[in-house]
């Protein structure tokens, strides 16, 4: 099967004293999700899922609505953060030099109640079941850059603990083929041609 791990668009900033911040998505982040949604107008996909996160859902809807299907919801693909109640998007912290950028770039792991290797379990786990529930299709889940990272991290034989090895832009697909016997191949990363020439933000070292 086909599995194609897709980052949710740029989301709003939202920084919270309490409670959860879970963000919707920014104007440019819904043209970026229509733009995904028509790009893979040609694929025949068989499932759509995402993230409980705001973020992912609203980037799946429009990909499963021309496709007349039901967006999934799965919470083992949510996000580290997910119940941080602070988003800010990455590139506006490199703008900033903000602390947080330099953690992210040296891989601090800074959540509570979940260590990296727990993340990594809960990220392959869920992913793997996925895979089992789809043999012969091709399906796309719609989730998040330190998810993503997580589990080509895996199939590629990293391990839990390494560090980021590259950042995932808005929308970009990352397609792998499973075989039922085990093997796991990265067919590709950061697949973000339906951003080119639109003028939208596509991540950190890109432009539209």
């Amino acid at each position: 099967m086909e599995l194609m791990l897709i980052r949710h668009a740029l989301p709003v900033r939202r920084e919270l004293d309490s409670g959860v911040a879970d963000p919707e998505l920014s104007p440019d982040g819904t043209a970026q999700a229509r733009l995904l949604a028509g790009y893979l107008g040609s694929e025949w996909i068989d499932a759509v899922y995402a993230s409980p996160l705001r973020r992912a859902r609203q980037t799946a809807e429009p990909l499963a609505a021309a496709r007349g299907l039901d967006v999934v919801t799965v919470a083992g693909v949510a996000e580290w953060d997910q119940f941080s109640p602070e988003y800010v998007p990455v590139e506006e912290l490199k703008a900033a030099n903000d602390p947080r950028w330099q953690q992210l770039l040296e891989g601090v792991w800074s959540v509570d109640g979940e260590s990296r290797q727990e993340f990594a379990e809960r990220i392959v786990g869920t992913v793997e079941g996925i895979i089992a529930a789809h043999r012969g299709q091709r399906v796309a889940v719609v989730c998040h850059g330190g998810v993503i990272g997580s589990y080509l991290a895996h199939v590629l034989g990293l391990g839990a603990e390494a560090k980021p090895f590259f950042y995932p832009n808005y929308t970009s697909i990352h397609r792998v083929a499973a075989a039922t016997t085990g093997e796991r191949s990265v067919v590709t990363i950061n697949e973000t041609s339906h951003l080119r020439g639109s003028g939208l933000p596509m991540g950190l070292f890109q432009e539209g």
